[in-house]
């Protein structure tokens, strides 16, 4: 589907966005957060991935919006839910949480035409101390990476800056998937790299929104996609985290939309 939103294209086609439309997605990743926030109690050991699917499902309708993942390429649920070794996609399922299982739980929604995305990391029960550090370099990753963000400064800044950062603490970024553009649709260029060099890629604008989702592995960055078409995972079997947010670039930097309300972005931070 074409996106609606009367924009100007970069010559790498690219959508900038006007200032009024930063409003439609602060509302739309608010949502989003909202739910990934109120999900955090329901993830403990015995609790199955699609038990707090249907919680999400739940959500996404009490709020009157719509689910972006049901119907997408046939995918038929509200959430992704990749547990340990599981890098994207993950299934909602009937396999219940084992203590110390980690998982990231991505989740994106449509409020009024505006597309809210985001994933989050979450641990049932106690947290091991390989899980904590592989979790907390991921978050830093990110956040790094959205440091980056700034008119004038290119994706490979972005992608350099989050590449260096897991690569210093002897961790590796997955090269298969990347973050995406959206607004009104729910995929759009550019390709998000989380790693690359400095002033490479086209060149940051104001007013271009795109997701930034870095996937870190505590082994080799090598995946496989399961037979299901959808799960993918660690080749070696490590452990992977990853954390999501959509961003807007502004005059001056990044605008996160998808902020915790409740700032529990971070699964130790309560």
């Amino acid at each position: 589907m074409d996106d609606p939103t009367p924009s100007r294209i970069t010559r790498d086609g690219i959508r900038l966005f006007e200032a009024a439309d930063f409003g439609g997605m602060h509302k739309a990743g608010r949502l989003t957060a909202e739910i990934l926030d109120s999900i955090a109690p329901l993830v403990e050991p015995g609790r199955t991935t699609a038990e707090i699917d249907r919680a999400i499902n739940d959500a996404v309708d009490a709020a009157g919006a719509t689910s972006a993942t049901i119907g997408y390429k046939g995918y038929q649920h509200a959430s992704c839910i990749s547990v340990n070794h599981v890098v994207c996609h993950g299934i909602p399922g009937d396999k219940r949480l084992k203590d110390g299982d980690i998982l990231n739980v991505d989740v994106t929604v449509i409020v009024d035409g505006w597309y809210g995305d985001s994933s989050r990391m979450y641990v049932a029960g106690k947290l091991s101390r390989k899980a904590e550090r592989l979790i907390q370099v991921t978050h830093d990753a990110l956040m790094k990476g959205i440091e980056a963000v700034r008119p004038g400064n290119t994706f490979g800044d972005i992608g350099h800056a989050i590449q260096a950062y897991a690569e210093a603490h002897r961790m590796s970024i997955v090269r298969d998937f990347c973050g995406h553009g959206l607004g009104r649709v729910f995929h759009a260029p550019p390709n998000v790299l989380h790693y690359g060099r400095p002033g490479t890629g086209a060149t940051l604008e104001e007013g271009m929104f795109f997701t930034i989702e870095p996937m870190v592995n505590l082994g080799r960055p090598e995946t496989k996609v399961l037979a299901d078409d959808w799960t993918a995972v660690t080749r070696d079997k490590s452990l992977s985290a990853q954390f999501e947010h959509s961003v807007g670039v502004t005059a001056t930097g990044a605008e996160i939309f998808t902020l915790s309300p409740a700032g529990k972005f971070h699964p130790t931070w309560s």
